[in-house]
């Protein structure tokens, strides 16, 4: 199968599933919502060993949000409910409560949730107050600025991690420029992240380690460039750049929409000359998603 030229390999993506978490932080002017989540999805590539994987949605204008201030979308995943709580404390704690002039609200409507704004409101020392706003329950907390707002709940649920693809061209620049297309395409769909530097994966893994036995994780030498010629190499002779795209969503149909929208503007690329896949033989995760089924 091809796209514009574009080789799609016949193989799959690996995901696996995590519990994810999605809410609103707004401020005052976008430049102070984007510090703040920015800071708060920070050192959230990968579970191998970041505490969690976090990273922007979206942005949504004053007029879409519950405050009419602007904001961003954003996501948090984890393994299990209690490193997520713990995440979510850490991360709206540290890395949004301390920014000026920022609420945030829950965007996962769930039966399941983490009451992370009925714990923060102990910052408050007693000052604080709990008011309405859009018909949610929001603890207001004095804090130097002002005052902080933060929902008192968020809901959580089962969610994909993992979606990837491989973009393979005929040069490092071309591969990064794809990739950078691939990923604006991808922000336009919802309820997705691409948890990695800039949405790029540029050091690839696979499951466990040739030489070192303390190592769950380490290169994924079939698909490294400068190795073509010193292992069983998974790189066409070609090919000279290869960058990976992972992405987590809140659903599988969500991740699989944007591996298709990423794919798309990767293949409109030139110097793009194959697109493929990670996995890991069913013995990473349960989502299997076949990059031709996509189209």
């Amino acid at each position: 199968m091809e796209i514009n030229g574009v080789d799609i390999k016949d193989t799959y993506a690996e995901g696996f599933g995590i519990k994810v978490t999605r809410m609103l932080v707004t401020a005052a002017t976008k430049k102070l919502a984007k510090i703040a989540v920015t800071e708060a999805t920070g050192y959230g590539t990968s579970v191998i060993g970041c505490p969690a994987e976090a990273g922007i949605d979206g942005y949504v204008p004053p007029e879409e949000t519950p405050d009419g201030r602007p904001g961003y979308t954003i996501m948090i995943c984890q393994g299990g409910k209690k490193a997520l709580d713990h995440e979510l404390m850490e991360r709206i704690g540290m890395g949004i409560l301390t920014a000026p002039t920022t609420a945030v609200f829950n965007c996962l409507e769930s039966e399941d949730v983490l009451k992370t704004g009925n714990k923060l409101k102990f910052f408050g020392d007693g000052f604080e107050e709990v008011i309405d706003i859009d018909g949610r329950k929001i603890h207001s907390i004095p804090i130097m600025s002002g005052d902080f707002l933060v929902e008192s709940a968020f809901g959580y649920k089962e969610g994909v991690a993992g979606g990837n693809f491989f973009v393979l061209a005929n040069s490092k620049m071309s591969a990064l420029v794809a990739t950078e297309a691939a990923i604006d395409a991808i922000h336009n769909v919802e309820g997705v992240i691409t948890p990695f530097p800039g949405g790029m994966v540029a050091s690839g893994s696979k499951v466990g380690c040739n030489n070192y036995e303390f190592l769950n994780a380490s290169t994924n030498e079939k698909m490294c460039v400068t190795l073509k010629d010193k292992v069983d190499s998974d790189i066409p002779d070609d090919v000279y750049g290869v960058m990976e795209v992972v992405i987590d969503g809140v659903d599988e149909d969500s991740v699989r929409e944007a591996m298709k929208q990423g794919i798309k503007a990767a293949c409109n690329v030139d110097g793009v000359l194959q697109i493929s896949a990670g996995n890991f033989g069913g013995n990473l995760g349960a989502y299997k998603i076949n990059l031709q089924d996509l189209f």
